[in-house]
């Protein structure tokens, strides 16, 4: 009998992160399906499977795996955290609400972090898998980055919370600099950015600047040379390919980046990242190996073979998940079900 595998989101960066997942779990004979109770599900394609909570209930599947940071607990099987981004500049604690049976962490950084807690709390368990989201673009994870581009071409993505974002701060100097025709730019933003501020950005549009409104953002990686941004998740990300990021009063700057406090540090930073130079890029190769050392693009297959080896040996921790009352009363009210947690 095909084993049966959920995948719940919240968000619509959901199916970027766990389509490789439906891949490779249909590429075991298996069965995947998807639930959202948030954007998403609009986006669902001819032969993905959405359900109801009622049918859920019904088919009864061996896990439920998300990005998210929580999960319906009145759902059937092993809930597994699959992450929807690096570390931001947040503490990796925020994650464990208590709704999580299994965390398949990215890389030995992460690995350390959350074993350290599953240790002291006894109920969850941690394997280090890598992202599954990575592995359609396995090929641009070598840390290697292509010659520059002529004029080079820069992605501006910002997050969207007020006191982290930039995208206001360095307005100005993004419409200045994509004005000259010395560089191209994509300029791309988080889903929840404030309407206002991407559309200030949409109108900025030129020959040299483009606003993409691309799901994932990792397909804009290949067309550019480096980024600059804040302190988005989304630039971890592209420091995986080995290309430089210029920052804007990031909230945990290191060596891997370039991070300036004041905008006419901006211009001049992007220069100095577009030289490349030696000590910024062998730190950019080092920080890729602590967050994602994977490049096979099988990222996927471990997260499966981590949930097989955890229900064979018993599918629970050394420790009850704590009672969580008042998340999962939210989480029942924004689902509208009220009935039976078994």
């Amino acid at each position: 009998m095909p084993k049966h595998y959920l995948l719940y989101g919240s968000e619509r960066y959901a199916l970027a992160i766990l389509r490789p997942l439906q891949r490779a779990i249909r590429a075991r004979g298996d069965e995947a399906a998807w639930f959202f109770d948030g954007p998403g599900a609009e986006d669902l394609v001819e032969g993905e499977r959405l359900l109801s909570v009622a049918e859920v209930r019904r088919w009864r599947p061996e896990a439920v795996i998300t990005s998210s940071n929580a999960v319906p607990h009145f759902f059937p099987g092993v809930k597994v955290e699959t992450f929807h981004g690096f570390d931001a500049g947040k503490p990796r604690h925020i994650y464990i609400r208590g709704f999580f049976d299994l965390y398949c962490t990215t890389g030995p950084r992460d690995t350390a972090q959350f074993g350290e807690i599953a240790d002291r709390v006894g109920h969850f368990s941690v394997v280090e898998t890598g992202w599954p989201k990575l592995d359609p673009f396995a090929d641009q994870l070598s840390g290697q980055p292509e010659p520059l581009r002529r004029p080079p071409t820069i992605l501006y993505h910002s997050t969207f919370s007020p006191s982290w974002s930039a995208a206001e701060t360095l307005y100005e100097e993004v419409k200045r600099m994509s004005r000259d025709g010395s560089k191209r730019w994509i300029v791309t933003f988080h889903p929840k950015m404030n309407p206002d501020t991407v559309a200030r950005y949409k109108a900025l549009q030129n020959e040299y600047l483009t606003f993409a409104e691309n799901d994932n953002i990792f397909e804009l990686f290949a067309q550019v040379d480096m980024m600059c941004s804040d302190t988005s998740s989304a630039l971890n990300e592209f420091l995986l390919t080995g290309k430089p990021v210029v920052t804007f009063r990031n909230r945990r700057p290191g060596p891997q980046l370039i991070d300036i406090q004041e905008v006419d540090q901006f211009e001049p930073a992007i220069e100095r990242a577009l030289s490349r130079p030696a000590e910024l890029m062998q730190a950019i190769r080092e920080y890729g190996q602590a967050i994602h050392p994977y490049h096979d693009g099988r990222s996927s297959e471990r997260v499966l073979e981590a949930i097989d080896e955890f229900i064979a040996r018993g599918g629970v921790n050394r420790k009850p998940k704590p009672r969580n009352w008042w998340r999962k009363l939210k989480i029942r009210r924004r689902i509208g079900y009220w009935g039976s947690a078994r």
